[in-house]
């Protein structure tokens, strides 16, 4: 059975399960890996998941070279560095404040949005959305605390991470859509290569770690297969059957599943700044996505429609009115009868009487 034949708020809530779940994966994966690691093997996992399903259906990698040099850029900004970024930070915080600093994702897609696409015309709305929004960044920051310690610094990291989201979403949209290929093919191509740019990478700022624990292993397979690879489709055919915006609320979902893993499995803890921010990012970013309702369509009638009103306007003017005659004449005189009422007066035709000229008369 394919996925077509799985209800669409099965699949929804698959994915808000597996996206949310991928903070704690990270944080499990941190233990025995470095940061460029851990997004290293969460991207050739889920190279591997997405070109087995390439093949499955049949299709080929892009071609060109300048596809390809934009899916260089976009690996950078959608994978690479949010990846290491998100796993730095969850060295610093837990994996449920992670979670919910990437609530924030849609905040700065639409900021990005507004400076570089010329389509894009920020709205009351989507202004509002995004004053409210970053007023729960900075509660979940708790600035008023200072910007100094751990957490501070995780955080603005993990929110980092979400800003280069943004930031990718954008380009993608920019440059790579209407490109002729599919987005299978399309992030297919991006992991492959940004796995062949974090390869060129590790060596030079990793070193092999002393011990790999079973399930620190396991962590990395399950994130990057499902977490990246299997997440994908899943979106893509949510967007195919339930549309784009049914799709973009899973952002909501993810922290709340982040939160509940985190607190239930790692035993985390978060204060009330962050709780309360959380809701305030998710509120503003609800805001910012949300479109004004449509103007009702204007009722334009068909052209047998119009025609049948034309001839029913024509027929009640050339309809004769008392006294009028049918061909339009002017009304005949009335002339009261014995009860008062007005009586057309007929006319009598008088057949006048012609006499035939004489022959005489005509003779000279």
């Amino acid at each position: 059975m394919g996925l077509r034949g799985i209800s669409w708020q099965l699949r929804f809530l698959t994915l808000a399960v597996i996206w949310g779940s991928s903070f704690i994966l990270i944080k499990i994966s941190t233990e025995a890996l470095a940061p460029l690691q851990v997004a290293f093997g969460r991207m050739a996992f889920g190279a591997l998941a997405l070109v087995a399903v390439l093949a499955a259906r049949c299709e080929r990698l892009p071609s060109g070279l300048r596809v390809w040099a934009h899916l260089a850029v976009a690996a950078v900004l959608l994978n690479a560095v949010p990846f290491t970024l998100f796993a730095v930070a969850e060295q610093r915080i837990s994996s449920a404040l992670a979670g919910i600093c990437n609530a924030a994702t849609p905040l700065f897609t639409l900021l990005v949005a507004v400076l570089a696409l010329r389509d894009e015309r920020p709205t009351r709305r989507g202004g509002a959305g995004l004053v409210v929004g970053f007023v729960g960044v900075l509660v979940v920051l708790g600035v008023w605390q200072g910007t100094a310690g751990q957490s501070a610094v995780g955080a603005t990291m993990a929110l980092g991470a979400a800003a280069c989201y943004g930031l990718g979403w954008v380009y993608l949209r920019r440059h790579l859509t209407g490109s002729g290929h599919s987005v299978v093919a399309l992030s297919t191509g991006q992991l492959l290569v940004g796995t062949a740019e974090l390869a060129i990478v590790l060596p030079l700022f990793t070193a092999t770690p002393d011990q790999l624990p079973a399930r620190v292993v396991l962590a990395v397979l399950v994130l990057g297969a499902f977490g990246t690879g299997v997440a994908y489709v899943l979106q893509y055919g949510l967007i195919r059957d339930a549309g784009a915006t049914v799709a973009s609320t899973v952002t909501y979902v993810i922290p709340l599943v982040a939160t509940l893993a985190g607190v239930a499995l790692l035993g985390e803890h978060l204060s009330w700044n962050q709780i309360g921010g959380a809701a305030v990012i998710i509120a503003g970013a609800a805001l910012s996505q949300a479109k004004p309702a449509p103007e009702p369509p204007r009722q334009i009638p068909r052209p047998s429609q119009q025609a049948a009103a034309e001839t029913s306007r024509r027929t009640a003017s050339e309809a004769p009115s008392p006294g009028r005659p049918a061909d339009g004449s002017s009304p005949l005189p009335q002339q009261p009868d014995q009860r008062g009422h007005g009586r057309p007066i007929v006319p009598v035709q008088v057949r006048s009487r012609v006499t035939a000229p004489q022959h005489r008369d005509l003779v000279t």
